[in-house]
C-alpha cells in the first residue's frame, strides 16, 4: 500500500475525531499524476452537498503538461465515493460549525486510489504548543536511549 500524499499540517492544526475511507472520481491522467506523487492536499477540505461528498481545493497537476486538455483545471472539485450512511453521518456533523472535514492522506488499496478523510476540530494555540512540547520530549527520550 503506497502512500501518495499526506496532509501533515492537518494533524498539527486539528484534533482528529473520526476517520473515514473514500474513493475519488478521477480522470485517467490524474491517476497517473497521483501515482507519480504529484499531488497536494494543502488547504484542501470536504463539503457535503445534495447527498454527495466533494473534495475541494486539491491540486493535481497534469501528468504531461504539454499534452493536456485545454479546459483542464488542476483544482477542480472531485466527487468522493462513499456510502449513503457515511455521507449522512458527515452531513449531520458538518452542521456543527466548529467541525470540519479534511483529507488526511491519499493511498492505493489494490488498484484503487483512496483518500482518508477525517472529521476534525480546530486546535487552539495552547493545544498546538502542547503538541510541540510533547514532540520535543519524545525526541529527547529517543536521544537518551540511543546514547546508551
Amino acid at each position: 500500500m503506497a502512500n501518495y500524499a499526506e496532509n501533515r499540517k492537518a494533524r498539527f492544526d486539528y484534533e482528529i475525531l473520526g476517520k473515514y475511507e473514500a474513493g475519488i472520481e478521477l480522470l485517467g491522467m490524474e491517476v497517473k499524476s497521483i501515482r507519480n506523487g504529484k499531488m497536494s492536499l494543502e488547504s484542501a477540505f470536504v463539503i457535503i452537498r445534495g447527498g454527495e461528498a466533494f473534495l475541494i481545493n486539491v491540486n493535481i497537476p497534469p501528468y504531461q503538461p504539454n499534452n493536456v486538455l485545454k479546459d483542464y483545471n488542476p483544482l477542480r472539485n472531485r466527487k468522493l465515493l462513499m456510502t449513503k450512511k457515511e455521507i449522512a453521518i458527515l452531513a449531520g456533523s458538518e452542521k456543527n460549525k466548529s467541525l470540519t472535514i479534511v483529507p488526511i492522506s491519499v493511498y492505493n488499496k489494490g488498484r484503487k486510489i483512496k483518500v482518508e478523510i477525517a472529521l476534525v476540530k480546530g486546535k487552539k494555540k495552547q493545544d498546538k504548543r502542547e503538541s510541540i512540547k510533547k514532540r520535543e520530549t519524545d525526541r529527547e527520550i529517543r536521544r537518551e536511549y540511543k546514547g546508551h
